[in-house]
């Protein structure tokens, strides 16, 4: 049976606040990366809020032990070892069925296109390591884009806004916790099957304030071009800690910004490649990219996701052919019962494709397949110098 009025989802409700505006939440383009506890609660009340547009990326499958925390998840989505980015986005939209949620299930930094986070008006990271929010981060500061970081463990929660020229995470990293990072993305020819990381004990309300405030948080972001930024305190350059145990909640400068920082690249300007897509194969994408820039010689830098063609183990001594990006290998591993048994006794040395030419030997495969995720941004050197290329031709797939 059809419905006799169509409703806009907020009106009388949300209409009633002063600093609201709903056609600036509806037009609302916002990427959650995680969703496990945190996640649950930001994609909840985002969908709550009618956010018009809405990505949800993370790689992991749901288990029972997630349930205890996390709102949009239900029992027999773990006994079918569901993603947690595919039930999160179904459950958001039946909460809301006037808004999108994308789910993109895979790793935020190597297989979630770059134009995606230049196209959003906030990134919001409800992340469990240090490792990915680095990555995260560095993402945010090339794209110039805000982004808040919301962390739980017990009853106690924090949030902290990070906004390029103001405040970046990898500067307020101490030298024990930089060198823990680089440590673990470090070893480019070597690979070790990793053991997963043990869980961290949280609670339901945790989660639920510690959500909101990030969600509150971005709803200050969403608004900040317009009369009602007046009325806002925002989080920027502070930290929010949330302490239930003592029932306090204090608020500190957090801002560091060092002028030699990595992070703080920016791609910019960016070529829009409208007639380019991450589905062409690297021969058709090389001769329409020689053509878009006007240039004899190219390289485009694989440096999310460099590709494999083989592997070899130490013990016994043995090549193993794989042609996968680098973020499918420790999967790869898992799933091939030789690989995984030995992955427990030997070192796997990769041989790997850093930067892809006009000699690059697999030219008939596509740039999904070496790496390039859709609607990705490239970095490519040339005669004439370094181009940021966007593979617009893929933006209709995230509309």
């Amino acid at each position: 049976m059809e419905k006799e009025n169509k409703y806009e989802w907020g009106e009388g409700v949300f209409t009633l606040l002063s600093w609201f505006k709903k056609e600036k939440v509806k037009n609302a383009r916002i990427l959650v990366a995680g969703a496990g506890a945190l996640g649950n609660e930001v994609v909840k009340d985002l969908a709550l809020f009618g956010v018009g547009h809405i990505f949800v990326v993370d790689f992991d499958k749901i288990e029972l032990s997630n349930l205890t925390r996390s709102v949009l998840f239900r029992e027999e989505d773990a006994y079918s070892h569901s993603y947690k980015a595919d039930i999160a986005a179904k459950r958001a939209m039946e909460i809301n069925p006037q808004i999108k949620v994308v789910p993109i299930v895979g790793n935020l930094f190597s297989e979630v296109g770059f134009g995606i986070y230049r196209s959003v008006d906030v990134v919001i990271g409800c992340l469990d390591s240090r490792i990915a929010r680095y990555l995260l981060n560095r993402l945010c500061m090339r794209a110039g884009k805000t982004w808040i970081d919301g962390s739980i463990e017990n009853l106690t929660g924090v949030v902290k806004v990070f906004t390029p020229g103001m405040n970046c995470y990898e500067c307020g990293l101490s030298r024990e916790e930089f060198n823990h990072i680089m440590l673990r993305t470090g070893c480019a020819d070597v690979v070790r099957n990793q053991s997963s990381a043990g869980r961290v004990a949280t609670t339901p309300i945790s989660a639920s304030i510690i959500g909101a405030m990030q969600v509150q948080e971005a709803m200050k972001v969403i608004h900040s071009d317009t009369e009602s930024a007046a009325q806002f305190k925002t989080l920027e350059g502070k930290m929010l800690r949330y302490e239930g145990l003592t029932n306090s909640t204090n608020i500190y400068k957090f801002s560091s910004w060092k002028k030699t920082c990595p992070s703080h690249e920016r791609w910019e300007p960016v070529i829009e490649g409208k007639n380019l897509s991450a589905t062409m194969t690297v021969k058709t994408f090389l001769a329409k990219l020689k053509i878009l820039l006007g240039v004899k010689t190219l390289e485009i830098n694989m440096c999310n996701n460099k590709f494999v063609d083989k592997i070899v183990s130490d013990k016994p001594e043995k090549e193993f052919v794989v042609m996968i990006p680098e973020s499918k290998l420790n999967e790869l591993i898992n799933e091939n019962a030789e690989l995984k048994k030995l992955s427990y006794i030997t070192l796997f040395h990769k041989s790997f494709y850093e930067n892809i030419d006009l000699d690059f030997p697999y030219q008939d495969l596509t740039l999904q397949q070496i790496g390039i995720p859709l609607f990705d941004v490239v970095q490519v050197s040339t005669e004439k110098g370094v181009f940021y290329v966007e593979l617009s031709g893929d933006a209709a797939t995230f509309k």
